[in-house]
C-alpha cells in the first residue's frame, strides 16, 4: 500500500456518517413540509411555518456537512456529529411525550440519536478520523 492510500472505511465509520445523513433528510425534509404547507396556506401561522422552515433546512445542513466530513475521514466532522446526536436526544424524548403520530418518529430520532453517538465514540472510529486518545503517542 503507497502513503497515499488509505487503508479501508471502517463499517462503523460508514454508518456513522449513515446515521448524520438520515438526520439531514429529516430535518430538511420537515423543513420542505412546513415551506409547502406555509405556501399553500394549509398552515395556520404563515409566518411562524415559514420561520420553522428555513430554522429546519438550515440545521439540516449541519448534519449534512458532518455526514460528508465522516464520510472523506475528515477529524474535525466528528464534533458537529456528536453535538447533532446530543441535541436530538431532547427532541426525541419531547417527541416521545406527545400523544401523536409523533411518537414513532420520537423512537426512531432517539435509537438514530443513541446509535450515533456509540458509533462516533468507538475507537474504530477515532482511529479512521485520525483522532488520538488522551496518553496516546503521536505516530
Amino acid at each position: 500500500m503507497s502513503s497515499t492510500e488509505q487503508p479501508p472505511r471502517p463499517a462503523r465509520l460508514a454508518a456513522a456518517a449513515a446515521v448524520a445523513g438520515i438526520e439531514a433528510l429529516g430535518l430538511v425534509a420537515g423543513g420542505v413540509y412546513m415551506l409547502v404547507s406555509s405556501l399553500t396556506g394549509t398552515s395556520g401561522d404563515h409566518t411562524g411555518a415559514l420561520t420553522g422552515a428555513v430554522t429546519l433546512v438550515a440545521l439540516g445542513m449541519i448534519p449534512l456537512a458532518a455526514a460528508r466530513g465522516l464520510w472523506l475521514r475528515r477529524s474535525w466532522s466528528r464534533g458537529p456529529a456528536v453535538i447533532t446526536q446530543i441535541l436530538a436526544l431532547p427532541v426525541a424524548w419531547q417527541m416521545l411525550q406527545a400523544n401523536s403520530a409523533m411518537i414513532p418518529a420520537g423512537v426512531v430520532l432517539g435509537v438514530l440519536a443513541v446509535a450515533g453517538l456509540v458509533l462516533l465514540v468507538n475507537p474504530a472510529t477515532t482511529e479512521a478520523l485520525g483522532i488520538r486518545r488522551p496518553g496516546q503517542d503521536t505516530p
